[in-house]
């Protein structure tokens, strides 16, 4: 109850936050850049205490998630490093609030179900994949059961296959959600880079940098070079 109310809070006021900046015009660069990097983490954080608390969440899940803030990020970075601005795209926002529903979906199903009802579904999952069974094959015959109506608790029933396959969609949004960045802004790689293809300015104040180096080097030979012959 209380992970569901302070996940809930943080998203509404993080709603609000980014509503007054746009209706008062009040956006920064580094605004644009650090809220959607606290969305991330807040998700983010939510998705890996999930893989410690349910047999349903799988690693590979999460991973495939944070895969894509990370380059989305290093994305965001570079435009502004470049001077322009990311193109989003409406398929990113369905992914945010799908990632945000499916959170606020399984956070309910621990508040509904008791510990050792929610014991028992994730001791179902870890018998089956110790049996070489997958988390697909238990989740399919467990909607499959529902579906016939051979559980007495509804809400049981449901949780019993419904975290797994909304993190399956979730990850399969995440993972449309880069490509389609990826296409959208790949202008941005054609472009200055740091350390690989930096600014002229500052290929300018690297050479002149390696000039003072050299030359600095030369005097301290030519010294010591003096030191020695005296």
């Amino acid at each position: 109850m209380i992970a569901f109310a302070v996940f809930a809070f943080a998203s509404l006021t993080d709603l609000f936050d980014g509503y007054l900046a746009r209706r008062l015009d009040q956006e920064t660069e580094l605004g644009k850049f650090l809220d959607p990097l606290a969305d991330k983490c807040l998700v983010l954080g939510a998705f890996i205490t999930f893989i410690f608390l349910s047999e349903q969440i799988q690693v590979w899940m999460v991973l495939c998630i944070l895969a894509r803030d990370i380059m989305i990020t290093c994305f965001r970075y570079l435009a502004i490093y470049q001077g322009k601005t990311l193109q989003t795209t409406r398929l990113a926002k369905v992914k945010t609030a799908f990632q945000m529903f499916s959170i606020m979906v399984i956070l309910t199903s621990f508040m509904v179900l008791t510990v050792p009802e929610y014991d028992l579904i994730n001791q179902q999952y870890h018998s089956a994949l110790e049996s070489g069974l997958s988390r697909w094959n238990v989740a399919g015959a467990n909607l499959q059961r529902f579906l016939r109506g051979q559980y007495d608790d509804f809400f049981f029933g449901l949780t019993c296959f419904l975290p797994y396959y909304l993190m399956i969609l979730t990850t399969i949004i995440t993972i449309f959600s880069l490509l389609r960045y990826l296409f959208t802004n790949y202008k941005l790689l054609q472009g200055p880079i740091p350390v690989i293809r930096p600014k002229e300015k500052e290929k300018g104040y690297l050479r002149d940098l390696d000039k003072g180096s050299i030359s600095a080097l030369n005097k301290y030979r030519h010294s010591a070079g003096e030191r020695k012959s005296g």
